[in-house]
């Protein structure tokens, strides 16, 4: 869901900063499609470090432990 919402920022982003003529007072159109790229970025990047991070918790790690003779470094009987 959160890639679909950055794909959405940068989307919305660049047809402020690229396709609309319109001015309104006080706002720059331009500025604000660039400020939803950039949240549209990083809400792409955080949403693939944060499935990364849960992929990444889910392993599990065995682990075993042989004890030999310290008589025999060679492990013979």
């Amino acid at each position: 869901m959160s890639i679909g919402l950055g794909v959405f920022l940068v989307a919305l982003g660049a047809v402020l900063s690229f396709a609309v003529q319109d001015r309104l007072s006080g706002i720059d159109l331009v500025m604000v499609g660039y400020i939803c790229m950039a949240a549209g970025v990083a809400t792409i990047i955080l949403s693939f470090v944060l499935a990364n991070q849960r992929r990444r918790g889910a392993d599990v790690v065995e682990r075993t432990t042989e004890y030999r003779d310290p008589q025999d470094p060679y492990g013979r009987p």
